[in-house]
């Protein structure tokens, strides 16, 4: 059979090898990474939605004619999430790499820049806007400086020109403790590096090693919109806002603002305002008190001419002390000349009333009284015995109606009921009586404490009682010398009483 002849239709083999699509689809894979392994692409993004629930990025870039996916990695999208927003036109720095699930080509973007100053302000804009919204730009939340601070903490970078303005500022307006909280004023980590800044500050005690600051200054010197871009991060916005320390924010020149300037309590033009701010001028303070010094002298000197002018005044319109005392000094005479003379008239009127007194009294006038006053109460007793045997005879008749109407016998009859009923139950107390049963020869065991004892376990060697006979009391120990275990032998202790003549009964 004659093999069929081939025709320009019919592809040429020839030694060309097949290949299997994930073959080809990993070969343009690694032709793609090989070849764009580093690229920078202009675009502006599409589908935002923020991190997918693995916190991976998915979006897109496009312009007017073309459209490619993007994807950020959930390490790096932490980092740059601040810097994404839907419709934003961005420079995206990363390399080119293929799905091979889908047959189609993806950047794996590493960072975010975004594309050109308009871009930049409209991002700038619409945070301004959203942290407005939130009222951390409000005047009511500002605090007011300190007008003398002790210890001031600055946050920037330790190495620039800005700290060493500042430094110097402070030293030659009013030395004082400076803490420098070293940061990076520019790029991608400025913005954390910043916040965390503030809020150390914010967190030193106040009895800690490290002094906690009166006062905070956030400072660098001046730049580009891009260079300055970190203070304009929200976290650092929303630490200034939050800080409990009064915040002077010194970013830029004065022609520069950043999102921190609004945030701050106050804002200064430049680092060295932010430094004259913060503290006053010593020189000009010496000067003040001096002067307010000078001004208490002489006011003082004023106060005390005034006074002295008044009283010279007050004393030209008084009398010399002669003519002040002198009238007092001639009635101090004249009744002293009177004194004497007064006195001998007193004497004399006194005697004359005691004579006076004296002839009306004598002993016979003081007998015949001593006797009229015995007669009347003589009179008043003989009265008083009348008075009783009077009342007493009304009694008495009166106390014998009573009995006459009383009928006696009943309570005779209950009467010695009563005493027998009573004789009856005094003899059966007394048979029932311990101390009857003493007399027939028993003792009774008590404790130290009076409690009575009934049984020998209740004793143990060494423990002290006390036996109550019919003809005394006697304290004793238990001892078990002489004896089995268990059985107490009773020795007497001492004698609590015993009658006269009786003998010792152990």
């Amino acid at each position: 059979m004659n093999e069929p002849e081939e025709t320009d239709s019919t592809p040429a083999r020839g030694n060309l090898g097949e290949l299997t699509v994930t073959e080809l689809s990993m070969a343009l894979k690694r032709t793609v990474e090989d070849r764009f392994g580093l690229v920078r692409v202009r675009g502006e993004i599409t589908g935002y939605r923020g991190s997918h629930s693995s916190g991976h990025c998915y979006f897109a870039l496009k312009d007017d004619r073309s459209r490619l996916e993007a994807v950020i990695w959930r390490g790096n999208f932490t980092r740059l999430q601040g810097k994404m927003q839907e419709g934003l036109e961005i420079i995206a720095t990363g390399k080119l790499t293929t799905f091979p699930g889908s047959s189609k080509y993806q950047i794996v973007v590493e960072n975010v820049e975004p594309a050109g100053v308009g871009a930049l302000m409209a991002l700038l804009e619409e945070r301004k806007r959203k942290l407005a919204a939130e009222g951390l730009f409000a005047e009511e939340r500002k605090q007011l400086l300190p007008y003398m601070p002790m210890v001031i903490g600055v946050v920037t970078s330790p190495t620039g020109a800005v700290i060493r303005d500042v430094l110097h500022r402070i030293a030659d307006r009013f030395p004082l403790h400076v803490i420098v909280w070293p940061v990076r004023v520019q790029g991608d980590t400025c913005g954390a590096e910043v916040a965390a800044a503030i809020n150390g500050f914010n967190a030193l005690g106040a009895d800690g090693t490290v002094k906690r600051p009166d006062l905070l200054i956030v400072a660098r010197g001046g730049g580009s919109i891009e260079d300055l871009w970190g203070f304009n991060d929200e976290a650092v916005v929303r630490a200034a806002a939050a800080s409990g320390i009064p915040l002077i924010s010194a970013v830029g020149h004065e022609t520069d603002w950043t999102l921190i300037d609004l945030a701050s309590d106050r804002r200064a033009p430049t680092p060295t305002g932010a430094a004259e701010m913060a503290v006053p001028v010593k020189a000009d303070l010496e000067a003040f008190v001096s002067a307010l010094a000078a001004r208490l002298r002489a006011g003082s000197s004023r106060t005390l001419e005034t006074a002295r002018r008044n009283l010279v005044a007050a004393r030209r319109g008084l009398a010399s002390p002669d003519v002040i005392l002198a009238g007092p000094r001639q009635r101090f005479d004249a009744a002293s000349a009177r004194l004497g003379r007064g006195l001998e008239l007193a004497i004399n009127r006194r005697r004359q009333l005691f004579a006076a007194i004296a002839g009306r009294l004598s002993r016979r006038q003081l007998e015949s009284r001593l006797e009229f006053t015995a007669q009347r109460l003589n009179q008043s007793a003989i009265r008083l015995g009348s008075s009783l045997s009077l009342l007493a005879g009304r009694k008495r008749r009166d106390f014998g109606k009573v009995t006459a109407r009383l009928n006696f016998r009943p309570l005779a009859r209950i009467a010695l009921l009563s005493r027998q009923r009573l004789d009856s139950t005094w003899r059966l107390a007394a048979s029932l009586s311990h101390e009857n049963v003493l007399q027939r020869g028993f003792a009774l065991v008590r404790d130290t404490s009076g409690r009575a004892i009934t049984s020998a376990t209740q004793l143990s060697p060494g423990d002290f009682f006390r036996l109550q006979m019919r003809d005394g009391t006697l304290d004793a120990t238990v001892n078990l010398d002489g004896g089995e275990p268990g059985e107490p032998i009773v020795r007497q202790s001492r004698k609590a009483s015993r009658p006269a003549g009786q003998g010792n009964l152990f």
